[in-house]
């Protein structure tokens, strides 16, 4: 058993990310089901569709799941209170200040995590309290560090750091990928972009079919001003470059990106006119499968490269 298996009392040391558009109730509950610990992404619900998805997970599996919550996203309260409402167990918190919510979460018996990009972070979420740390490297999807720090550097120096159990994310979809970020410090990880290309993602078919036609290059990290994302390079992500060529505001940026980018593409399928968030692990993801077969694939090809290893 090792530490992440043990906090949260889950067979492998597998998180699905919590991203937004991508991860319903369906997905954290396959993910919980097949020994994960599957998260319903918080970022893209309104409070009453958060519940809902709650409930429905509850019904869905008898293991454990949690919620990932951005803490830039409005109506934070009203989240925060229906998790405690529902009785949610475990809160992954991110993009904001974890000494914010993290006292809150633990006084109602919460598991927390909080999600940092970088050495500095991981230091202050632990003085704030946290029970984990996630680190993400700069080949992740969705909200990213500015620093542009790589997972396979970024690990070894927060675990340099902090003593708290720590999961890799960033450039994780495979067997091997898992058995590096652990050699390099982690306990577990945690996998975004192979979960969006699974049959039980919310994500609309059309974007899961253009993440695994993505290929190496195919994504860039942009919009530092506002929240670094990394983008699949489409007509929007483009207009983004023509823009960014004369010199924009913050405003001028977020006039162009307007509401609902994101949804409309991961969500609802515009290929053109939608945020496409991938990481930059899409290049070797070539195939939409059930998550159950996911993590029995993963899990194989860890202890397959964990045996090479040894004989090295």
């Amino acid at each position: 058993m090792n530490r992440i298996t043990q906090l949260f009392n889950i067979q492998y040391p597998i998180i699905q990310g919590g991203m937004i558009w991508n991860s319903g109730y369906k997905l954290a509950s396959a993910v919980s089901n097949a020994g994960g610990l599957g998260l319903i992404g918080a970022g893209s619900m309104y409070p009453d569709v958060l519940r809902e998805h709650i409930q429905k997970c509850k019904k869905a599996t008898d293991k454990p799941f949690g919620v990932n919550v951005p803490m830039l996203y409005p109506n934070i309260e009203e989240i925060m209170n229906i998790i405690v409402e529902e009785g949610v167990k475990i809160v992954f918190t991110s993009a904001g200040n974890p000494k914010t919510w993290t006292a809150f979460l633990k006084e109602h018996g919460i598991t927390v995590v909080h999600v940092v990009s970088s050495s500095k972070f991981a230091l202050k979420a632990q003085e704030a309290g946290v029970d984990a740390i996630v680190a993400e490297g700069f080949e992740a999807g969705g909200h990213n560090g500015r620093e542009e720090t790589t997972t396979l550097t970024l690990i070894p120096m927060v675990r340099e750091q902090i003593h708290l159990p720590l999961i890799a994310a960033g450039g994780i979809a495979t067997g091997k990928g898992m058995l590096a970020a652990m050699v390099l410090g982690a306990d577990g990880v945690q996998m975004g972009s192979r979960f969006v290309a699974s049959e039980e993602s919310s994500a609309h078919a059309n974007f899961k079919q253009t993440v695994v036609n993505t290929q190496e290059g195919d994504t860039l990290l942009t919009l530092k001003e506002l929240a670094p994302v990394r983008l699949i390079k489409n007509k929007f992500f483009h207009d983004l470059q023509a823009l960014y060529a004369q010199c924009p505001s913050v405003d001028d940026l977020k006039t162009l990106l307007g509401r609902a980018r994101a949804k409309r593409g991961m969500f609802e399928g515009d290929l053109e006119e939608g945020e496409l968030e991938i990481g930059q692990i899409a290049g070797l993801i070539h195939e939409i499968k059930p998550v159950a077969q996911i993590i029995t694939d993963v899990v194989s090809e860890f202890e397959t490269a964990k045996q090479q290893a040894i004989q090295l």
